[in-house]
C-alpha cells in the first residue's frame, strides 16, 4: 500500500490520501492518530478555507471571469469620473482644457465690456480711454459703494502687484485674446468715469422669491396637442452660438419643452461661444460634441431637425451633401433680418421642408429678397413669434405652469414688488427714480450710443419742449388704438417744466412733492450686457469715449454684466428701450419681456418692435438712426415727468401680452408646424 501512494500525482493528494487511511486503519486513541491529527480541530477546519480553494480550482473559468468583470467594472468608473466629473483638472493629478469648462454665468459673472477677439484691462482711478497697438483700453466701472481715492497703477509695477490686490477694495481684470472665459471676479469698488457696475442679481431672486433651480424648470401640459404630437418623438436642435441673447435662449426653451414633454432630443452646437453650456447641462439637454459626422448620423435617424439661426446654413449645406433627402426633415426657424444673413443662406433655403419666421414684416423681406434671387422655396413660410417664458411670467404675475396654491399670481405680484425693492436698494435707486433699461448685446444694431446721446440731450443741453411734440404723435397712428385708451393717456399727457434752485433747467434731476415733502426725481440708463460674446469692441469704445467726455451723463449710467436671471432687473426697471437699428429688431423678445412686467416701451419705429408696441397705447416710438436722437430724448422726458402716463401704458402692454405672447401661443403655433414638417410627402 506504501508503494501505490508514493506513486500519487502530487503531494497534497498524498497527504490527504494518508490522513484519510491513517484514520481508517488507526484507532482515534492511539499515539499515530493523535500525532497526525493533532492540529485539525474544528475551529481551525472551519477557518482555513480548503473547501473554497478547491473550488476556486476546479472552476478557473469563473475566477478568470470574475477578474476581467472587476477590472472592466474599474476602468468604466475612472472613464466616468473623468468624463463627468466636477474637478476634471484634480482627477489623477491631470489638469483639463479651461475653454471645455461650462461657464455659470452668475458664478463666474463677467466684468467686461467686451464681446470676442479682445483684451480689456480694467483699472481705478485711470481718467482716459486708452486704445493702443496691441488692442487695449482701459474700462473703469464701479461698485455701487462710497468713492475711495483712487491710486494709479501703471505699466510693469502694475501687473506685479495685481495679485496683491485681489480682495481688497482694487482689482485688475486681464482678458486675454480669444479666451474670454477665465476672468477675476472682482470689482473695481471706485466710482470713475463710466458709470456703475451692479448685478447679477440671482442670489437675490432666490432669496425673496423663495424658488431653487427645480422649481424654474417648465412642465409639460400632457393633455395639450404639442404633447401628443412629439411624444417619444426624436428631434435634433442646431444651435449656431450658447450667447446668452434671443435666439440660442429661444432654442433652450424649445429643446427643453420638447424634454419635458417626452421627446428625445438631442443639441448639435456649431459654436460654444457664450454661457449657455452649464444652463443646457443643467437642462439635461444632451449636446453633441461633434458638429459633422455623428451630428449628420444623430439627425438621419431624427423625426425632425430644427435649425435656430440663419448662421446655421452652413452645417445644412453639409448635412444634405452628406445624406441628400436630409433636407425634407428640416425645419428652419430664422430670427435674423438682415441681408448679409439672407445672402449666407440663399444657397439653401429651397432645399429645406420649411421656413419659420418671427414676425410679419421679416417674412415679407425675405420673401422679396427670394424673389429677387428667383429661390422658390418648397412651402409656404410659418409664422412663429416668440413668447414670454414661464420662470419670466411666474414672477410677472401672469398665470402659467409654474403657479401653486401657494405661488399664487396674486402671491407673486406681491413678491415682485418685494425683488423690485431689493434690486433697487443694491442699485442705490431711490423710490422716485426712473430705471430706463435696454438689455441685449452692445453693438451698433441695438442702437445704446443713441440711446445715450438722447440722455445726454436731457441732462447736459438744453430744457426740451416736449407738450406739443407729444400731442402730435397722439394722431400719427389714430387708426391703429381705441379712442377709449386715447382719452384715457391725453388727460394724463401734461408737459411739466422743471427747474433747479438757480433757474436752470435739470431735466434729469427734478423735484416732486409726494404729499409727505420734496423728493428729487432722476433719471437713471441701465445697460446691459457687460460680458456677451456678442458685444462688438469698437462699438463699446466708442460708447466709452463718449462717456469720458460727458462726466453727468456717465454719473446717470449703469452697466450690468451678461446673465439669464433677468426678472429681478425687469422688476426694477420703470422704461425699457428697444433702438435697433437698420431694418429695426426682427422680433425684439425682450420687448415682450418688458411688456410682460408692465413697462412702457421706447422702441424705433421698425421691423418687428412696430408690429409689437402700439404707439401711445402700450409705449412711443421713434425714427431710427440720429434723427430719432431728439424725439428719443423727448420721449424720456415726457415719461420721466409724467410717471402715471407711463403706468398706464405698461398695463395696456401685460394685456396685449397675455393675450397674444405666452407660451401656449406660441406652441399652438407651433402644432402646426410640426405637423407639415412631419407629413409624409
Amino acid at each position: 500500500m506504501e508503494e501505490s501512494v508514493s506513486k500519487g500525482p502530487s503531494s497534497l493528494r498524498l497527504g490527504s490520501l494518508k490522513s484519510s487511511l491513517s484514520g481508517r486503519s488507526s484507532p482515534k486513541s492511539s499515539p499515530t492518530f493523535r500525532r497526525l491529527h493533532s492540529s485539525r480541530t474544528p475551529r481551525r477546519e472551519s477557518r482555513s478555507g480548503v473547501g473554497g480553494i478547491q473550488w476556486f480550482r476546479s472552476n478557473r473559468l469563473v475566477y478568470w471571469l470574475l477578474l476581467i468583470t472587476l477590472w472592466a467594472y474599474l476602468g468604466f468608473y475612472v472613464q466616468s469620473k473623468w468624463a463627468h466629473g466636477h474637478k476634471k483638472e484634480e482627477f489623477l493629478g491631470f489638469s483639463g482644457d479651461p475653454r471645455n469648462k461650462p461657464v455659470d454665468a452668475e458664478k463666474n459673472a463677467r466684468r467686461d465690456l467686451l464681446a470676442d477677439n479682445s483684451l480689456v484691462a480694467v483699472n481705478n482711478g485711470t481718467n482716459k480711454t486708452q486704445v493702443s497697438s496691441d488692442r487695449k483700453f482701459d474700462v473703469i466701472l464701479a461698485k455701487n459703494e462710497k468713492e475711495v481715492s483712487p491710486r494709479k497703477k501703471n505699466g510693469k509695477k502694475a501687473r506685479r502687484n495685481s495679485h496683491k490686490t485681489r480682495g481688497k477694495s482694487k482689482a485688475k481684470m486681464n482678458i486675454e485674446i480669444g479666451d474670454t472665459e477665465d476672468q477675476e471676479q472682482e470689482i473695481p469698488q471706485t466710482n470713475s468715469t463710466y458709470g456703475l457696475l451692479v448685478g447679477p442679481f440671482g442670489a437675490v431672486e432666490d432669496r425673496v422669491l423663495e424658488w431653487s433651480p427645480e422649481k424654474r424648470s417648465g412642465t409639460c401640459d400632457r393633455k395639450g396637442h404639442f404633447a401628443r404630437l412629439v411624444w417619444s418623438r426624436r428631434l435634433v436642435l442646431v444651435f449656431h452660438e450658447l450667447s446668452m441673447t434671443g435666439a440660442p435662449i429661444s432654442m433652450m426653451e424649445l429643446a427643453t419643452e420638447l424634454l419635458s414633454c417626452g421627446a428625445t432630443v438631442s443639441a448639435v452646437v456649431l459654436s460654444k461661444k457664450g454661457g449657455l453650456m452649464s444652463e443646457l447641462a443643467r437642462r439635461r439637454i444632451k449636446v453633441i460634441e461633434d458638429r459633422a459626422d455623428l451630428s449628420f448620423k444623430t439627425a438621419m435617424k431624427a423625426d425632425l431637425v430644427i435649425a435656430g439661426s440663419a448662421v446655421c446654413a452652413s452645417w445644412i449645406d453639409q448635412y444634405i451633401a452628406h445624406f441628400p433627402a436630409g433636407g425634407s426633415q428640416i425645419a428652419w426657424w430664422i430670427m435674423e433680418n438682415r441681408r448679409e444673413y439672407f445672402d449666407r443662406s440663399k444657397l439653401v433655403l429651397n432645399r429645406v421642408k420649411m421656413l419659420i419666421f418671427l414676425s410679419e414684416l421679416q417674412s415679407k423681406q425675405w420673401l422679396t429678397w427670394c424673389q429677387e434671387e428667383n429661390i422658390k422655396l418648397r412651402s409656404q413660410p410659418a409664422l412663429v413669434p416668440l413668447a414670454v417664458n414661464d420662470e419670466l411670467a411666474f414672477v410677472a404675475g401672469i398665470p402659467c405652469s409654474l403657479n401653486t396654491p401657494s405661488s399664487s399670481p396674486e402671491k407673486m405680484l406681491e413678491k415682485r414688488q418685494l425683488l423690485r425693492a431689493a434690486v433697487r436698494k443694491e442699485m442705490g435707486l431711490k423710490d422716485n427714480d426712473m430705471l430706463v433699461m435696454s438689455l441685449s448685446s452692445i453693438n451698433a444694431g441695438k442702437g445704446q450710443l443713441i440711446l445715450l446721446e438722447s440722455a445726454r440731450l436731457m441732462i447736459d443741453q438744453y430744457p426740451l419742449q416736449t407738450h406739443s411734440e407729444v400731442k402730435k404723435a397722439f394722431n400719427i397712428m389714430q387708426n391703429q388704438s381705441t379712442l377709449a385708451v386715447k382719452h384715457r393717456l391725453r388727460g394724463k399727457f401734461t408737459s411739466l417744466k422743471t427747474k433747479n434752485a438757480d433757474g436752470i433747467n435739470d431735466s434729469h434731476r427734478r423735484k416732486i412733492f409726494d404729499g409727505k415733502g420734496t423728493v428729487e426725481q432722476s433719471l437713471k440708463i441701465l445697460i446691459g450686457s457687460v460680458g456677451s460674446k456678442s458685444n462688438k469692441i469698437p462699438y463699446v469704445k466708442e460708447i466709452l469715449n463718449f462717456l469720458s467726455h460727458h462726466a453727468k451723463l456717465s454719473e446717470s449710467v449703469l452697466w450690468t454684466p451678461t446673465t439669464p436671471r433677468v426678472a429681478s432687473l425687469y422688476s426694477a426697471a420703470d422704461v425699457y428701450v428697444m433702438n435697433s437699428q437698420g431694418l429695426g429688431e426682427t422680433f425684439g423678445r425682450v420687448t415682450i419681456e418688458a411688456m410682460a412686467f408692465g413697462l412702457p416701451v421706447l422702441g424705433t419705429d421698425a421691423g418687428g418692435t412696430k408690429e409689437i408696441v402700439e404707439h401711445n397705447v402700450t409705449g412711443l416710438l421713434h425714427p431710427m438712426g440720429h434723427p430719432g436722437t431728439q424725439v428719443l430724448a423727448e420721449n424720456l422726458q415726457f415719461l420721466l415727468e409724467n410717471p402715471s402716463a407711463g403706468k398706464q401704458m405698461g398695463m395696456e402692454g401685460r394685456k396685449k401680452v397675455e393675450r397674444n405672447y405666452l407660451k401656449r401661443h406660441m406652441y399652438k403655433r407651433f402644432v402646426e408646424v410640426l405637423t407639415r414638417c412631419m407629413r409624409s410627402k
